[in-house]
């Protein structure tokens, strides 16, 4: 059994390693469509710092990014990982879209920005009526060329939540910034239903998942309790579910990580179940062969499972 900490450091002198699962963990039940009882989730490599913004791109590669280490790495279609960009001014959630850009939010940069595959990039949004953006978080790309992300306020220590909401933005296809939301305590992950009419945002500080109403401007309306989060804890403000990265699958179920692991919710905000992690689950997303497995950051460690369901068609998270 290979440990992870020399495997971080093959990666950075040789710049391209092999990986593979090293622990296995008892899946505590069934969920009816995702997973069998007797699925395994295993840890695919350890040893990083601060792990984060997994997603797969069409092809099955999987990126993620490794916020303290400024840097975003990438695991190909043949289980080789490297490090696929350095310098990453604190990146945090990651999409890519169909022309082969990978979005990010630098939290640490305050901006969102582009990523080519030739590793040029492209700031999209800074500011918003002339005030720096606080810290991005995570985001979602829609097919009109839009791009919906969070940005809550910095916390004023570690795990100390800010008493000051955050917000959720739209940046248009034009580069404008539309403000749409400024009451949600701390957004944090946030993705769009498989027909583009509903926005889904998470509430890390509190025990909610926000749905909104999709308008043809991009804009948002209609703001509602979409699911309330199982078994949340105590939290600087009261009870929070830890809410943060989201993903869909083709059916249109929304998979949320959580403190209890990765809640599994149907698309009319019924609670289907929970895929249970040894540790803190931060975000998840699809990727592998024909997108049937279910990659899962935790602080350090990059966990998977195998699954029933798959990723959504035509769109990489």
């Amino acid at each position: 059994m290979h440990r992870p900490l020399p495997w971080i450091s093959l990666v950075l002198v040789l710049g391209t390693v092999a990986i593979g699962g090293q622990d296995s963990f008892r899946l505590q039940g069934e969920i009816p469509g995702v997973i069998t009882e007797a699925t395994p989730l295993e840890v695919v490599v350890g040893g990083f710092q601060g792990l984060e913004g997994p997603v797969g791109a069409l092809d099955g590669v999987l990126y993620f990014s490794d916020i303290p280490a400024n840097r975003t790495y990438k695991i190909d279609a043949k289980g080789m990982m490297s490090v696929w960009r350095e310098n990453t001014n604190g990146a945090n959630g990651l999409f890519m879209t169909k022309d082969g850009r990978l979005l990010a939010a630098e939290g640490g940069g305050r901006r969102i920005v582009a990523v080519t595959a030739d590793g040029r990039v492209m700031p999209l949004a800074t500011q918003f009526n002339g005030q720096p953006l606080r810290a991005p978080n995570d985001l979602i790309a829609d097919n009109k060329g839009g791009i919906y992300f969070t940005d809550p306020a910095p916390r004023p220590a570690p795990d100390v939540a800010p008493k000051e909401p955050g917000n959720v933005y739209y940046l248009t296809p034009n580069g404008e910034v539309l403000l749409l939301d400024a009451q949600i305590q701390r957004p944090n992950g946030i993705t769009l239903s498989l027909d583009e009419k509903t926005l889904y945002v998470g509430n890390t500080e509190g025990e909610f998942v926000y749905a909104f109403d999709v308008q043809p401007d991009g804009r948002v309306a209609n703001k509602r309790e979409f699911v309330k989060l199982r078994e949340p804890e105590k939290g600087s403000l009261g009870l929070r579910s830890r809410a943060d990265g989201m993903a869909l699958d083709a059916a249109g179920r929304l998979y949320v990580a959580t403190a209890a692991g990765i809640q599994v919710i149907d698309s009319r905000g019924g609670h289907v179940g929970i895929i249970r992690v040894p540790s803190v689950a931060r975000n998840v997303a699809f990727g592998g062969p024909g997108r049937r497995t279910l990659y899962m950051t935790a602080l350090e460690s990059l966990y998977k499972v195998p699954t029933l369901s798959q990723g959504p068609p035509g769109r990489s998270k």
